[in-house]
């Protein structure tokens, strides 16, 4: 059996170890789920990286991912709400502003 260690991409830090489950809840956020069946969430999160050689999984975690997913999950299910779009736009204006204001 696999058990991963999860290691934060941008960090360079180990979260998790003996994760063997990796999935995406109903809400979009990742699920580890550890050899005991503990389970703990990365609010917003996507896998970089899995390497079964090593037994490391890589995460790249930001805010903007949980949306990303929603609104992916909406277009591919043919059920994309325009508010939807409008919603990840205003994430991604107030980014923009924030780099701006650096």
């Amino acid at each position: 059996m696999c058990e991963f260690k999860i290691i934060d991409m941008e960090k360079d830090n180990q979260l998790e170890e003996e994760i063997v489950i990796l999935s995406y809840s109903k809400n979009n956020k990742l699920q580890l789920i550890d050899i005991l069946g503990d389970s703990k969430e990365l609010q917003s999160a996507l896998i970089y990286d899995v390497n079964t050689l090593d037994q490391t999984c890589k995460v790249f975690q930001h805010p903007i991912i949980n949306p990303f997913l929603k609104l992916i999950k909406s277009i591919n299910n043919k059920n994309l709400d325009p508010i939807k779009i409008k919603e990840f736009h205003s994430i991604l204006d107030s980014l923009v502003q924030e780099k701006l204001e650096k």
